[in-house]
């Protein structure tokens, strides 16, 4: 296991869910962490929490990936001493709406495809030149299961998930020749505010997705993501797949009761 003591880590996302505790998993690892997310609130206490957990230092911003020439400005103006990113974590990402193609709101798509493939590429575009100028680096996407097999009513979603997983082996093919890496962790379901995020703060709706199931929780995955970035500089882990021991693939699950 490399050390990642005093790493520069790029978390984003970061206010809540997965993008959270993997800025803390980060944190324990003595990483320096930048965090950011469209909700300031969060990040300030998100901030005390990483100092608490080992992060010698932490640096936060608003920033909604949606918007291209907030990304550019938002990495392009970072402090001298937080430009050299060692590992980026695209964890930004949304699902909206469970209905028919042909019923869904469009809205819902341009939220998903904003977030889901265009911020990525917006994030991606603005850190890895700095990384491959300074021949090291890491590139840890946040996949999905969803990619895999689609499932129904789920279409647009499922299509920015497999877009994901297109991205993420471009860009290592991409990369060949230099030393940055790049890994899609692809996780199944995961106990966060996804749900309720998906169904717009139907709490009640939000909570059958796990209910008499044991579902992931963020640290499981934020665990494979430190542990992919802690492999030897020479170790690319390009995918790792995980899933709860109730869930086969996006179709197929085992409820209890």
């Amino acid at each position: 296991m490399a050390s990642l003591k005093g790493k520069i880590v790029l978390v984003t996302g970061a206010s809540s869910g997965i993008g959270r505790s993997t800025a803390i998993a980060f944190a324990q690892e003595g990483c320096r962490l930048l965090v950011c997310g469209r909700r300031l609130d969060p990040l300030g206490e998100l901030r005390q929490t990483l100092v608490s957990a080992g992060a010698p230092a932490v640096h936060t911003f608003q920033l909604d990936v949606q918007n291209r020439a907030e990304v550019e400005a938002a990495i392009a103006s970072l402090p001298a001493e937080w430009s050299e990113i060692d590992v980026l974590v695209n964890n930004a990402g949304l699902s909206r709406g469970l209905a028919k193609l042909y019923e869904d709101d469009p809205q819902n798509w341009e939220e998903m495809i904003d977030t889901n493939v265009k911020g990525l590429l917006y994030v991606t575009r603005s850190v890895v030149p700095g990384m491959v100028a300074r021949a090291r680096g890491h590139v840890i996407n946040l996949g999905s299961t969803a990619a895999y097999i689609t499932y129904a009513n789920g279409v647009v979603y499922c299509a920015s998930k497999a877009a994901e997983k297109s991205i993420s082996e471009g860009l290592k093919i991409d990369l060949m020749g230099t030393p940055v890496r790049v890994t899609s962790v692809d996780a199944g379901m995961v106990e966060t505010n996804f749900s309720n995020v998906r169904f717009r703060g139907d709490e009640e709706r939000a909570a059958k997705v796990y209910q008499n199931i044991t579902p992931l929780q963020p640290e499981d995955v934020a665990d494979a993501i430190v542990w992919a970035a802690s492999r030897p500089a020479h170790v690319n882990i390009h995918t790792v797949v995980m899933t709860t021991i109730d869930q086969a693939n996006s179709m197929v699950f085992h409820r209890r009761g």
